[in-house]
């Protein structure tokens, strides 16, 4: 017998050894494929029930060891995505719509809080879904940027409309865990061609420039730019009315966005509280079910109780008519603890969803009545104000044309005085040249004159008698011709009661010799009236 006792300890201990061996094998094996590991393009997502109040925990690099059961995992790409925004028809501050295309390219941040909400919110999404909700929020944000700017200042100033942006979308995005790389503004177009037309502009208005200081040295310059800087503040005062009425719009829309965003953060509040308390509501119902399982544990240690206690019958009765009125007393207790429990669950409960109406019916009935009436107010002051500026730049137009028209007729006349001077320096010489002159510049409307005495006469027929009667020198016919050419005003006596002596080419005036001592007296007294008739010297 001890031969063979000896003979079968060895085989047990290495039997033992084995089993050991195996047992820390598959334990180690079991250990290692637990042990999870994180790329460095990627974000290793921790979920389940995880150390403090986070709903997961997010690890960049390094490993950690995921439990079982009470823990998995998943992964977040950190792989940039590149989004097009074709944005087409956003209205800018001047009431102008604009066509932004743009490329953004995001990627789920490494910051810790951004990993939480890329792990809340983003977990499970593929890269389209992911995508599609980058896009939805960049559109607002870029519309709402560009609603708070001037077309000059997008065309311009695009440092500032860059600042804007990265500011605004990278807000927005940062909510769902994304951080903004990088911002491509491909062109930025109007339907109306007002960006492409303020080129064209400030070249014309360069051209109009230098041809108005052009024609400003000429004779009939002047009028001509007094017309352009009309037109010119015709045209601003247009623009100023309509940027005005633009910005009003723009203003009326950021309010309504505000007001909107406003609602919504109310019944997101709202929603957030409502989910707080459910969740201490479930953390309570956690507890409670745990305290029943430690009345299980009790019960099971009771019943050992009673099962060791079977030495004395009067003992054990009265141990356990201790315990079951200690158990009674503690079930009574828990009772009592899970009604109080599920009673204030309850009441937190109908509070959130009081809360919720009372917010849906704020933003349902509410809000749009005031923003109507907001809207009415924005409409009647952008009304009253476009027809303040309206009125105004009419006004001005009005008072520019009649400043333009009395600076052309200065010129003119100044140009006048300054050609009459010239032409008294050219006859210094013989100063009676420049009145004879001046005299022959005026014939054709002199003669115009004459022929205005007789052009409305209107003569279907005449019937001359001619008796023969040709005493006197002519005929009935003569006489009548003669007499009517007389009734014209004379050009030489015109020019002789002006002082001015026609030259030869125009003819001259033959003087008929008095006949009578009366036509003698008649004439010297017309000499002394007009000293300047040569006729009258000669008589």
């Amino acid at each position: 017998m001890p031969t063979t006792f000896l003979a079968i300890e060895p085989v047990w201990l290495l039997g033992g050894v084995g089993a050991v061996v195996l047992v820390l094998i598959f334990a180690g094996a079991f250990i290692a494929s637990r042990y999870k590991r994180c790329p460095s393009n990627r974000i290793l997502v921790k979920y389940g029930r995880v150390a403090g109040s986070k709903a997961a925990a997010c690890h960049h690099g390094g490993g950690t060891f995921v439990f079982p059961l009470i823990q998995d995992y998943a992964y977040l790409s950190l792989e940039p995505q590149v989004i097009e925004i074709p944005l087409e028809g956003a209205l800018s501050l001047n009431n102008i719509r604009v066509n932004v295309p743009a490329t953004f390219t995001v990627g789920i941040s490494t910051d810790p809080v951004l990993m939480n909400n890329a792990a809340e919110r983003l977990l499970f999404l593929d890269d389209r879904k992911i995508r599609e909700q980058a896009q939805d929020i960049i559109l607002g944000q870029l519309r709402l940027v560009i609603a708070t700017l001037s077309i000059e200042e997008i065309n311009k100033d695009r440092e500032k409309f860059m600042s804007l942006i990265n500011e605004n979308v990278g807000q927005e995005i940062n909510k769902i865990g994304l951080e903004l790389i990088n911002v491509n503004i491909r062109d930025i177009t109007d339907e109306s061609g007002y960006i492409s037309a303020i080129g064209q502009q400030a070249a014309a208005e360069a051209i109009n420039r230098a041809k108005v200081d052009v024609a400003g040295e000429e004779r009939d310059g002047a009028t001509g730019e007094a017309m352009a800087n009309r037109e010119k503040v015709v045209n601003v005062s247009r623009e100023s009315a309509m940027a005005a009425e633009g910005r009003k719009k723009a203003e009326q829309s950021q309010r309504i966005a505000i007001a909107a965003l406003e609602a919504e953060a109310i019944t997101g509040e709202a929603e957030s509280k409502r989910n707080q308390e459910i969740a201490i509501a479930q953390r309570d119902a956690e507890t409670a079910a745990a305290r029943k399982n430690a009345e299980r544990d009790q019960r099971v240690q009771i019943a050992d109780a009673e099962a060791t206690a079977i030495d004395g019958e009067n003992t054990s009765n009265a141990q356990i008519a201790e315990s079951n009125a200690r158990l009674a007393e503690i079930r009574a207790e828990a009772r009592r603890r899970g009604d109080v429990a599920n009673a204030t669950a309850q009441e937190a409960i109908l509070r959130a969803e009081r809360e919720q109406e009372l917010a849906r019916l704020s933003k349902d009935t509410l809000a749009p009545q005031e923003i109507e009436k907001q809207r009415i107010e924005i409409a009647a002051e952008a009304e009253a104000e476009k027809r303040r500026r309206v009125a105004k730049g009419e006004a001005d137009a009005v008072l520019l044309k009649y400043e333009a028209e009395a600076a052309g007729i200065r010129k003119v006349l100044e140009a006048k005085a300054e050609g009459y001077r010239e032409l008294m320096v050219a006859c210094t010489e013989n100063p009676q040249i420049a009145p004879t002159l001046l005299m022959i510049e005026q014939l054709p409307q002199l003669v115009a004159e004459q022929v205005k005495a007789i052009q409305n006469l209107k003569i279907d027929k005449i019937t001359v008698w001619d008796s023969g009667n040709h005493g006197n020198g002519g005929g009935s016919t003569a006489n009548f011709l003669s007499g009517l050419i007389g009734s014209l005003p004379a050009m030489h006596d015109l020019a002789a009661q002006a002082g001015i002596e026609l030259p030869d080419v125009l003819g001259r005036v033959r003087r008929q010799q008095p006949t009578s001592d009366s036509e003698r007296l008649d004439l010297k007294r017309v000499a002394k009236n007009t000293p300047g008739d040569p006729g009258g010297t000669s008589a």
